[in-house]
């Protein structure tokens, strides 16, 4: 009976350990991407993103605005590295399941009174989690 006992206990917090790291892992992804926007790091960005990753965006002349992750990257490369922006982004909420998870993020731009909400789609892919699509809607 004790041995049952441990053995349960055992892995109830394996299960959550186990559980915890997925979690801190798909964090630290979209960690990764926040800081490559807010500092100018377009590599840093990419290495968020599942190379065919797509992005849906907000555009005030198109519906749906369909850009690359190369494409996105490049914006923050006009911008000196590795100098806040003025992109603060914090992590909302995180689902995961199994190798698929889903992330929500704000993002305030300092002064221009814009707040964006991103909603990323992450697999894990080869041991590591990647965003694999990411949409995004601009609010006041």
């Amino acid at each position: 009976m004790k041995i049952y006992f441990l053995t349960t206990l055992f892995l109830i917090f394996s299960s959550i350990i186990v559980a915890q790291s997925e979690e801190d892992q798909i964090k630290a992804v979209i960690n990764k991407y926040l800081e490559g926007t807010s500092y100018n790091k377009p590599s840093t960005i990419k290495e968020a993103f599942y190379k065919q990753a797509t992005l849906f965006l907000s555009h005030k002349e198109k519906p749906v605005w369909i850009v690359s992750v190369s494409e996105y990257a490049s914006w923050f490369e006009k911008k000196e590295s590795g100098k806040f922006n003025g992109r603060t982004g914090k992590i909302l909420s995180v689902d995961q399941e199994n190798d698929i998870a889903t992330a929500k993020a704000e993002i305030l731009s300092k002064g221009k009174d814009i707040r964006y909400v991103d909603i990323f789609i992450l697999k894990k892919i080869n041991g590591e989690w990647k965003i694999i699509s990411k949409a995004a809607t601009r609010t006041k």
